[in-house]
């Protein structure tokens, strides 16, 4: 039997995957680099120097911890030579398109012709309305989406690499002008850098997302929590963010200056209506 290694995109892909009875070995992309400090050499001191310190003080996430989840799980992918065939199993949105991205950059520099790469990217689905992502599926369905897998080629590898370059130096300018749709492989990389443009602030040092949550606040009074749930609803219907419940409590509380906390809910002050 062919020696198979499935990288998933999470942990609660793996709960679905285990189900599925599909042969292979897991790995889990335990990342969320669409947020924090990034490098180009994925995988490098420098890289896990700059994600140790953004975990630990952003998050607040020890490095032991970090380390045991994350480093220890993707440093397994620096000899993949007992594989004949390596599948990555990502999503549509921004979260998992940068992951994949890095991923590629990570692969490509022990790239092998003697190993079939393939990529699983769920989205758009026949007589669905909504974009669907992996959990969105029955483990039974898996064998399904693994038949339809996408092979890539060295050459989309490559792609990939470059795009990330683009994607760390992170150039409004650049970003807008890289073609990320040249590589027809990856074809939801460019709806998700679209909407990581509108991450960048604007001339009152607010994103879309800023917005949004002022816009809520404004609107109606929340607790925190409360306010995470609108957020999730906002992004599932309109954005391709695919953040959790972590990222937009961040969000919440970088806007601290323009809220006041009042019996555990969230409301504007004069700073934050006149933001509005």
């Amino acid at each position: 039997m062919t020696k198979i290694l499935h990288i998933l995109n999470g942990d609660s892909t793996c709960t679905i995957f285990k189900k599925s009875s599909l042969p292979g070995d897991v790995i889990i992309w335990r990342e969320m680099l669409c947020e924090g400090p990034v490098v180009k050499d994925v995988g490098s001191d420098q890289f896990w120097k700059e994600r140790y310190s953004y975990f630990e003080n952003e998050l607040g996430i020890k490095k032991l911890d970090y380390f045991d989840k994350t480093i220890k799980e993707i440093i397994q992918l620096e000899d993949v030579s007992n594989y004949k065939e390596i599948v990555l199993w990502f999503e549509y949105d921004l979260f998992c398109q940068v992951n994949l991205l890095a991923l590629c950059t990570y692969l490509f520099k022990s790239f092998r012709k003697d190993i079939q790469y393939f990529l699983v990217c769920t989205g758009k689905e026949k007589g669905k309305s909504q974009l669907q992502t992996l959990a969105d599926y029955s483990p039974n369905e898996y064998q399904n989406l693994y038949q339809k897998k996408t092979k890539l080629s060295r050459n989309d590898f490559l792609f990939a690499q470059k795009a990330w370059a683009v994607y760390v130096e992170n150039d409004i300018n650049s970003l807008k002008a890289f073609d990320f749709n040249k590589s027809k492989k990856f074809i939801y990389l460019q709806a998700a850098i679209d909407q990581h443009l509108l991450r960048v602030k604007d001339e009152n040092g607010l994103n879309q997302i800023d917005r949004k949550i002022l816009k809520f606040v404004n609107s109606e009074i929340y607790s925190k929590k409360e306010l995470v749930k609108e957020l999730l609803r906002w992004q599932k219907d309109e954005t391709v963010y695919g953040f959790g419940d972590l990222q937009y409590e961040k969000y919440i509380n970088k806007l601290g200056n323009f809220f006041i906390f009042e019996n555990e809910k969230v409301k504007l002050n004069k700073r934050g209506k006149e933001k509005v």
